[in-house]
């Protein structure tokens, strides 16, 4: 009887044991006041506070005339009734029940509980520490950076209405655009507030084909809602492939909390924007070098969300696109007066001056002057990712061609010498 107690008392213990180590405790002992209701664990914290209360004064009253064989008594009590403290830790409490081994990484219910996106604790996300690990990198982003400054067009700007205005009257088929339309979902979930609001239908007669050369791309916001579909309609009415989706995933480290402005119809709170990227025109990564540097960027922007009404995009979407196509003629449509940027020419309703000269803008990109595209240096050249050269094709039945089905055909081609 004695050896089936023991078995049973061991198998208690080491349950304790599994289940404190489940829940994120720090030993067995503390499994009582992690599995406590809410309303006793607020018991036990009011009982424990009126004892902390009556202690302190029962000390100040009787400091003196203490005997020595009480001297260790507050700290005996206080080591018996630690003082909670109210500060969140962890998810551990929450999480009790749950198949979760390692609540303290569970990301996602941190978030219920304090209102932190996960996102916040990318490390390294901005510009200025991205690459402090990858020097090669840094130096490329360095490189560029000073050539692309060194080659803009003066900031250029136009102040008209795009509805009526003809955008073949600017004179110029641009190498790379980029649409920011003012959609009504910016107003609905983030406040913000435009002149006018623009719908798809209304966007999609946008004259894009007048000012988009041969080989050009595209870069459109589209929001993180039905723009996703009707971005891609309008692509491919304007004569482009969808090629990326650049995702702008926000954090909320200055105002930390729960979204209160959600989308009607979505399932989750949206944290993220899409802007869809299309190309125009035969560009090949490992042979047009003269006109994009491909794979220097990525495809993914971690910023913080701007002030609730604010209009602000990610400044990042630019050195993306200027690091990427190498053509000076750039255009920015709905700009405003905050998103004037030297290389480009910004045209929208919401810009209060005009400077835009069509002959001074045209001579900017003269031979004389720069050309159309900003080169390439002999370093950036070396330092650059490239794409892999192609695979070459097998020269015969006895080649060494490792292209796909090669291998195939070098079988049946013995086979058939072999009969």
């Amino acid at each position: 009887m004695n050896e089936k107690l023991k078995k049973l008392r061991e198998k208690q213990v080491l349950r304790r044991q599994l289940l404190a180590q489940q829940l994120g405790a720090r030993g067995p002992n503390e499994l009582g006041s992690l599995l406590k209701s809410k309303s006793e664990r607020e018991g036990h914290s009011k009982s424990v506070e009126s004892a902390h209360g009556e202690l302190h004064r029962c000390r100040d009253s009787e400091q003196d005339e203490k005997p020595e064989d009480e001297e260790g008594e507050s700290e005996k009590f206080e080591e018996e009734f630690p003082l909670e403290e109210s500060e969140y830790k962890d998810s551990s409490t929450f999480l009790k029940g749950t198949q979760s081994a390692n609540p303290h990484n569970d990301y996602c219910q941190h978030f219920v509980d304090t209102g932190q996106r996960p996102q916040n604790f990318i490390r390294d996300a901005g510009l200025a520490d991205r690459f402090e690990e990858y020097p090669k990198l840094r130096e490329l982003i360095r490189l560029k950076d000073e050539l692309i400054a060194k080659t803009n067009t003066p900031p250029m700007y136009l102040h008209c209405d795009l509805e009526t205005v003809d955008l073949a009257d600017l004179g110029c088929q641009f190498d790379v655009i980029l649409v920011e339309p003012p959609l009504q979902e910016y107003q609905r979930s983030q406040g913000v507030h435009f002149k006018k609001y623009w719908s798809w239908d209304e966007i999609m007669n946008l004259d894009i084909p007048q000012v988009a050369a041969s080989r050009s791309f595209i870069f459109i916001w589209c929001g993180s809602g039905e723009g996703l579909n009707r971005g891609r309609e309008c692509l491919k009415l304007w004569g482009f492939r969808r090629c990326e989706d650049i995702c702008w995933v926000k954090t909320n480290i200055r105002k930390i909390g729960h979204n209160k402005h959600l989308e009607p119809g979505a399932s989750f709170q949206r944290t993220k924007e899409h802007c869809l990227m299309g190309i125009k025109g035969t560009v090949k990564r490992n042979q047009d070098g003269d006109f994009i540097h491909a794979n220097i960027n990525i495809d993914l922007i971690i910023s913080d969300e701007p002030e609730y009404g604010s209009p602000e995009k990610p400044v990042e979407i630019f050195h993306i696109i200027e690091h990427f196509c190498l053509g000076r003629r750039r255009l920015h449509l709905f700009g405003r007066d905050q998103t004037v940027r030297p290389g480009w020419l910004s045209v929208g309703p919401d810009l209060t001056h005009s400077n835009f000269d069509r002959d001074t803008y045209l001579s900017y990109l003269l031979p004389s002057n720069g050309g159309l595209t900003t080169g390439c240096t002999e370093l950036i050249e070396s330092l650059r990712p490239k794409s892999p050269p192609p695979k070459k094709p097998a020269s015969g039945p006895g080649g060494s061609g490792k292209q796909r089905g090669g291998s195939k055909y070098n079988f049946r081609a013995a086979s058939a010498s072999n009969r």
